[in-house]
């Protein structure tokens, strides 16, 4: 008998990037047309979402970790933890990131990505290639004694380890091998330009190369100059190109991130938390590629006092980029979901609430606190 479940009431979430009064209609796992689950048998429930948005499931494309667990630890305990976590703050799907690490530690986190499974938590749909193919001069909280060229042979093993699942492999396009590495993979993984110092004209060779994306824009990398525009303003003049942003109030000024969405617009903004392991947990000292880093409010930095990454879980980076920014959460929400799952190409089963995707759906009410979440149309339990 199939599962059949309206969600009605609610400000319902358009891919184009608005929000229409409307309801949302599932059947089983997957969201359906109204005419579709009219003529569905089966028994239904009901949601009345009334004064409330209602979103899709958020995709966080490149973070490391949460909850004292990081995906580097290369276990299957620890990827369930990041993902269950996860699902509780409505990012229903993940493709968690590396670092710069060994080969054989990113191969152990291959295998592990390859055989899990996890029923309680957000969809892991593929892993995040965060160097080592970057640059010393640019490596910001990477360990740079794992920095080497690009290797394409490398990738194969790790894909081959992986079972497929590496999605985004990062690269500084000046480094040795790197343009040939881009046209020898570009159909195969999203390459993202990161931790570089090219130039404009390099980046932009990148870019006719394949490359696509670029990795939290505005660090570790060249800065946006009137004579030396580098990779943002290549990336600008680059229609194919996304780009990825931490709204975490640390990583980017509001006056920037407000400046970059009049720029790229919300069709070419990713949304990212670069979270990590200290996510969820109190101030401290962690752990990162075997570095050790510093917790304090929302400051996470190397000994040293480079910057680390982030402790704000994305539908936290929403709510920071809508209440303290000014971004409208309409176009916050679709570089949360739409975007993201375009990049890693899982757009047709993730990333909006049309029919035939699965039924990764969260409630908003005015405050942007969770009200509800759905994990393929099953409803979440948030605490």
């Amino acid at each position: 008998m199939t599962k059949k479940h309206k969600i009605i009431n609610g400000l319902v979430f358009q891919e184009e990037g608005c929000f229409q009064p409307a309801s949302v209609y599932l059947c089983n796992d997957r969201i359906v047309s109204e005419a579709a689950y009219h003529s569905t048998e089966g028994n239904e429930t009901i949601t009345n979402a009334e004064g409330n948005y209602i979103i899709p499931g958020l995709i966080d494309i490149h973070f490391h970790g949460c909850m004292g667990s990081d995906c580097c630890d290369g276990t299957a305990e620890a990827l369930r933890t990041i993902a269950e976590y996860e699902l509780r703050q409505g990012v229903t799907s993940i493709t968690p990131a590396t670092m710069t690490i060994s080969e054989e530690t990113l191969t152990k986190v291959c295998k592990a990505v390859k055989d899990f499974s996890c029923d309680n938590g957000a969809d892991l749909c593929g892993l995040y290639m965060e160097g080592p193919f970057i640059s010393p001069g640019k490596k910001g909280a990477q360990n740079e004694k794992y920095i080497c060229p690009a290797d394409t042979a490398m990738l194969q093993r790790l894909q081959q380890a992986s079972g497929g699942m590496i999605r985004t492999v990062t690269i500084a396009p000046e480094t040795e091998g790197a343009l040939d590495f881009i046209r020898a993979n570009k159909g195969s993984v999203n390459i993202s330009l990161a931790h570089t110092t090219a130039d404009y004209d390099t980046t932009m060779e990148a870019f006719s190369c394949g490359a696509n994306q670029l990795t939290h824009m505005y660090n570790a990398m060249m800065p946006l100059s009137h004579r030396a525009p580098g990779p943002i303003g290549a990336a600008a003049d680059s229609e194919h190109c996304m780009v990825e942003l931490i709204c975490d109030g640390v990583h980017i000024h509001p006056a920037v991130v407000r400046t970059t969405f009049k720029i790229f617009g919300h069709d070419r903004i990713i949304l990212i938390s670069d979270s990590l392991r200290a996510t969820g947990l109190s101030d401290g000292k962690y752990e990162l590629g075997g570095q050790t880093f510093i917790v304090k409010g929302n400051l996470a930095v190397l000994e040293d006092g480079t910057i680390a990454g982030s402790v704000s879980n994305l539908m936290n980076c929403v709510r920071t980029a809508v209440r303290d920014m000014g971004i409208p959460l309409a176009s916050a929400v679709k570089c949360a979901s739409v975007n993201p799952a375009k990049a890693v190409g899982i757009d047709q089963d993730y990333g909006s609430l049309t029919a035939g995707k699965y039924g990764n759906i969260v409630i908003l009410d005015k405050n942007l606190d969770l009200k509800e979440v759905f994990h393929r149309s099953i409803p979440v339990r948030l605490t």
